[in-house]
């Protein structure tokens, strides 16, 4: 036997079998580009190299309903909560990683419309061309409750074009298919050829929250609890802040 063969093949195997295990991480779309911006810092911090996946909150509980395995989710404050009831999130893994507000996005050099006060956001909305968001997105739900306390509902309705492909909604506003997308702030400042207006008026605003949480069917619930641990540290405070979030701590 070639006793350097021999030697190169126990290394190898031996190299294969120290490789850090990749940690599985759900992420909903409106902490998106914090996870992105902390990847590399957070994977260096826990020794791990990270699989991330991305979606709406919702769609992402769908699939763990249906038996996907993951070790980490960085999800709605309600979907967490409901995973630990549920049994599916270890109960005292949830930690508060922060919250955003709900903001509107235009075509790159298009005029800013008026959003300043409920009154001058009610005119923008009644005369848009069309305005489009998510149709399983966690902001929804806080978009067509301001559509109420307006009182333009009916009016608007005819205009909302709901999209079902993470990230459409703004990418249909920077390719001229849609005026304006209303959404999480921290998924408009990231896109490309899409320019915020600004957050709504706070008289109308209301806030997403964000919480981390491990699996209770991780392979590896020390690393997992890491990434919790650094993405929700005040180190990572910076990150949410340059996306438009208010970290929790």
């Amino acid at each position: 036997m070639d006793l350097r063969f021999s030697a190169a093949a126990i290394f190898g195997a031996a190299s294969l079998v120290a490789q850090p295990a990749t940690i599985h991480v759900l992420v909903s779309n409106g902490a998106r580009a914090v996870a992105e911006d902390l990847r590399a810092q957070c994977e260096e911090a826990i020794g791990h190299p990270l699989a991330i996946e991305y979606s709406a909150a919702a769609l992402l509980k769908q699939k763990v309903d249906a038996g996907e395995q993951f070790d980490v989710a960085l999800l709605t404050q309600e979907v967490i909560d409901e995973l630990m009831k549920e049994g599916k999130v270890a109960a005292d893994s949830g930690v508060d990683l922060g919250r955003v507000g709900l903001g509107i996005g235009i075509r790159s050099g298009a005029p800013k419309p008026d959003i300043s006060t409920p009154d001058a956001l009610k005119r923008t909305l009644l005369n848009a061309k069309s305005i489009t968001y998510a149709k399983d997105g966690a902001a929804r739900v806080l978009i067509e409750k301001i559509y109420e306390r307006l009182g333009i509902s009916s009016e608007v309705q005819p205009k909302i074009i709901l999209q079902s492909i993470p990230g459409r909604p703004q990418t249909a506003v920077a390719d001229g298919h849609a005026e304006m997308v209303m959404t999480l702030v921290s998924e408009i400042l990231p896109v490309k050829g899409v320019d915020l207006v600004g957050a709504v008026p706070k008289e109308l605003q209301s806030y997403v929250r964000f919480r981390g949480g491990v699996s209770t069917n991780t392979k590896d619930a020390e690393a997992s609890r890491a990434v919790v641990k650094f993405l929700s540290s005040a180190k990572a405070g910076s990150a949410y802040k340059a996306r438009g979030m208010e970290p929790a701590r």
